[in-house]
């Protein structure tokens, strides 16, 4: 994936990218008990034992190329939605969209089996759905496809396959109801946020660039423009509002609809005007 408008990576995705790459190297190398990465995955039949798996979860992964793959994602979404957001909303969110994930897993634990299971997706999934809600159509490059795709269209895609593979392919080895919890939690969180505010990300973020350009830095801030004082009303005289009315007519029904003695006055209001511009 590629050609995103935020390529330089920003504090917190630096950090989370940082610290999934640190668990890996501790418990490839220093902390190799299963029983450790038992602790720690999102187990919905052990919720009440490991509440901290909520959490956890999201810092551990099942290998180089899982790590790989979910930090990518990570960087390609959370640098531009960080940069949008500020980098503590930013946290905030990305904290809420793993929860999330792990939260939906559970309640769907009630209806049927959900394996353990560990890695950032579901909260990768909540990037991507907030870079979707700010940037609908931007145009992502994603391998091996030849040509870009929106990024709505592309996460609505991948969730789509999410839900197909989690009920077709049951215990392939991939979280593909976290993914769909993920985006679904990301989702809410910015229809709240429509819901309480009354406009969409895109609008707010064209009242951002308002303000930005009329912010401390306009130099006319300390002068401003004085209103100008609203002139008297006056009653308009016959002339103009005949004028009017002939106007209106050729408005409704068009110039042909004219009498002759309507075109004549509409010529001597033309030849008057070109009289006072010469």
């Amino acid at each position: 994936m590629s050609a995103l408008p935020f390529p330089r990576v920003t504090p917190w995705v630096g950090r989370i990218i940082a610290a999934n790459a640190v668990v890996l190297l501790l418990m490839q190398t220093l902390f190799t008990s299963p029983a450790l990465q038992e602790l720690l995955a999102f187990d919905p039949g052990a919720v009440t034992r490991h509440p901290w798996s909520f959490l956890t979860y999201a810092f551990v992964h099942g290998g180089l190329l899982h790590l790989l793959f979910n930090s990518l994602g990570i960087f390609v979404f959370g640098t531009a939605v960080e940069s949008r957001m500020g980098s503590r909303a930013f946290l905030s969110y990305y904290v809420y969209c793993a929860v999330g994930a792990a939260i939906f897993c559970w309640l769907l634990g009630f209806m049927r089996d959900v394996q353990p299971f560990v890695g950032a997706s579901g909260a990768l999934l909540g990037l991507a759905v907030a870079f979707a809600m700010y940037w609908p159509d931007a145009r992502i490059m994603v391998f091996p496809f030849p040509v870009p795709i929106k990024a709505r269209t592309l996460v609505i895609a991948l969730v789509a396959i999410d839900v197909a593979f989690a009920w077709l392919a049951p215990g392939d080895g991939i979280a593909h109801e976290a993914h769909v919890g993920g985006a679904i939690f990301g989702f809410l969180f910015f229809r709240v946020q429509q819901l309480s505010h009354g406009a969409s990300p895109r609008e707010r973020s064209v009242e951002r660039v308002v303000m930005v350009q009329s912010g401390a830095h306009d130099p006319t801030r300390r002068r401003p423009t004085p209103v100008p004082r609203p002139r008297p009303r006056t009653e308009p005289d016959a002339a103009t509002a005949e004028l009017d009315r002939v106007l209106d007519k050729i408005s409704a029904h068009g110039i042909a609809s004219l009498t002759p003695s309507e075109k004549r006055f509409l010529d001597e209001v033309s030849r008057r005007k070109q009289d006072k511009l010469n």
